[in-house]
């Protein structure tokens, strides 16, 4: 049973018990009570589970026999959760006291609102953003909104695209119209995906820039491996969600974004994250069909029109660092 007062938040967590304390410390320090916290954990080989059955036994643990990845981890501990809000939370990350409070007062806030996103700043620079949710271009490619700028240049509450998983809030009644995350993306870019099918439905994504978290930056992902799955899934993300009229109208460029990406790629070949790139774009090209296969479902299922999902998305004009 779902119990409306309660926040479940949910902790992936692979080998990372260096994190573990900062993170954990700072949830029970949370003045919003109401909470269950949940680490679903991948087969973790480093005494993970020992040091939460030990020193945190109020926390749920969810035992992977296996690596399943960000998704699987993720999709794990939500179908474990027990509360109306679910949010999901890196284990490379301290949250402010007051994070889930001002979470749960944005929702309250917007009823039409499924997703809440959580300013992040840097952990070790904590005046600099990491992002204030994300964006989606017309061209085809996500990023993060404010990244690396002051986080005081962005104190304003307001409708974003998506929010980044390291710190994203999900009403529970949206995930129960539009499924979890999808399980195939392994990681990067799923919390994209999941936004794509809220937006799509219907669902609004607010920014809560009081409600602050901080980051250790690609602590626990990152280089060779986030290049990869950012090639495969950027092309997936478009394949799934992208309406029809709208890419029509934007074809030339999604293709020019993605030849941008393969340039650059091959420019700087001798690096491995160049590479893994490269062979992530062209899984990606190779698997378009089964990314295709979930399109009519998606777009047959839109509920809102098709300027209001052009008003969300962001000019192509590409930003250097993001």
């Amino acid at each position: 049973m779902t119990d409306d007062s309660l926040v479940s938040v949910i902790i992936p967590n692979w080998n990372g018990i260096e994190h573990l304390p900062i993170c954990m410390d700072a949830l029970d320090r949370q003045t919003y009570r109401a909470v269950e916290v949940i680490v679903a954990d991948n087969a973790s080989s480093d005494g993970s589970q020992e040091l939460l059955q030990t020193n945190y036994p109020h926390v749920r643990l969810v035992q992977l026999p296996e690596n399943r990845g960000f998704t699987g981890a993720c999709n794990a501990g939500m179908q474990a959760a027990q509360g109306a809000i679910i949010i999901l939370l890196n284990n490379d990350t301290e949250v402010e006291p007051t994070w889930i409070a001002e979470v749960v007062a944005a929702f309250e806030r917007h009823p039409q609102a499924g997703l809440v996103a959580s300013k992040m700043l840097l952990f070790d620079q904590r005046d600099t953003l990491h992002t204030a949710g994300d964006f989606y271009r017309v061209d085809g490619t996500p990023g993060n909104r404010g990244v690396w700028q002051k986080g005081s240049d962005y104190d304003t509450e307001e409708y974003v695209f998506s929010a980044c998983g390291g710190s994203a809030a999900y009403r529970r009644a949206m995930l129960d119209e539009i499924g979890l995350l999808d399980d195939d993306f392994f990681f990067s870019c799923e919390d994209v995906d999941l936004a794509w099918r809220a937006q799509l439905k219907g669902w609004r994504c607010v920014y809560a820039p009081r409600a602050v978290v901080y980051h250790r930056l690609a602590a626990t992902g990152g280089g060779t491996t986030a290049s990869f799955y950012d090639g495969r899934n950027y092309l997936w993300l478009i394949a799934k969600n992208y309406p029809g009229p709208l890419l029509r109208k934007y074809w030339w460029k999604v293709v020019g974004a993605q030849l941008r990406l393969a340039w650059d790629a091959l420019k700087a070949w001798r690096g491995e994250a160049a590479r893994a790139r490269l062979r992530g774009m062209l899984r990606g090209l190779l698997t378009l069909p089964h990314a295709l296969r979930k399109r009519k479902t998606i777009q047959d299922g839109r509920k809102v029109s098709l300027a209001y999902i052009e008003s969300i998305l962001t000019p192509a004009e590409w930003v250097e660092g993001e």
